[in-house]
């Protein structure tokens, strides 16, 4: 059946809006077709009970640990512990550097004016919040939402290594500077980092067990500041997606 024209023109609208908002110059025209389960190209081999195996042990991880985690003294100052949330069988994984204030207020990742803009950068790969999974270096807020210390990353990226090790994703995209030099264990400054892949190694040290290929680009947060570095942001998302077999818009 043919989908009515005003159907037609607002899918195209909010195409449209999602290009502009990830910076880019020329509109490819692509009505969306509806899916009700994600493309083979995006699923990884996985069993229903594997999956489920999984995000029993990330309950597990945020209930027993996370959410009782009295570490440093941001556990004083929290409204809600963030452990963040997707699938358990994610073949993608974005990691952020820490909890904004609604994060803080409602307990869910990216969900401020950067989470919205992480979103759509998220749909313009052809995937939803629910098929990668999104989580942040520090499972708590610093106060004013000042940069995380090294203290506060020592003692909570533990938990950031065990949610990596349980989904085991194929491809992890750090988001912004703290996110990638925390992964990297590296000082060099986000401009230098992203634009390339890097070996990521869980047992943090190079070459021992197998790497995870990670994406260092900009963080949404800092995309909303500086528009003019999303065409950059979009070409690494986009290297992603060609590491991850999936479609790139014409």
């Amino acid at each position: 059946m043919t989908p009515p024209a005003h159907s037609a023109r607002e899918a195209l609208v909010q195409y449209f809006r999602t290009d502009q908002l990830l910076g880019l110059k020329e509109v490819p025209v692509r009505l969306p077709q509806p899916r009700t389960s994600a493309p083979a190209s995006c699923k990884k081999a996985v069993s229903a009970a594997a999956a489920a195996e999984r995000a029993e042990l990330l309950r597990v991880l945020d209930d027993d640990q996370v959410k009782k985690c009295t570490k440093c003294g941001l556990s004083e100052s929290r409204g809600h512990t963030v452990f963040g949330q997707g699938s358990s069988a994610a073949r993608l994984v974005f990691v952020g550097e820490a909890p904004g204030f609604e994060e803080d207020r409602q307990g869910v990742a990216f969900v401020g004016k950067a989470g919205q803009l992480l979103t759509r950068m998220i749909a313009a790969m052809g995937l939803s919040r629910e098929e990668v999974f999104i989580c942040n270096v520090l499972k708590c807020r610093p106060p004013n939402n000042r940069d995380p210390a090294a203290d506060e990353i020592a003692k909570c990226s533990p938990y950031l290594y065990e949610q990596l090790a349980i989904i085991e994703p194929e491809v992890i995209v750090a988001l912004g500077a703290p996110a990638a030099k925390t992964l990297l264990q590296t000082t060099q400054g986000i401009g230098r980092l992203r634009g390339r892949f890097h070996d990521f190694y869980l047992s943090g040290i190079e070459g021992i067990g197998p790497a995870i290929p990670l994406m260092p680009t900009y963080h949404p947060a800092y995309l909303l500041r500086s528009p003019g570095e999303k065409n950059k942001a979009w070409a690494d998302l986009q290297a992603v997606m060609k590491r991850l077999g999936l479609p790139l818009p014409k």
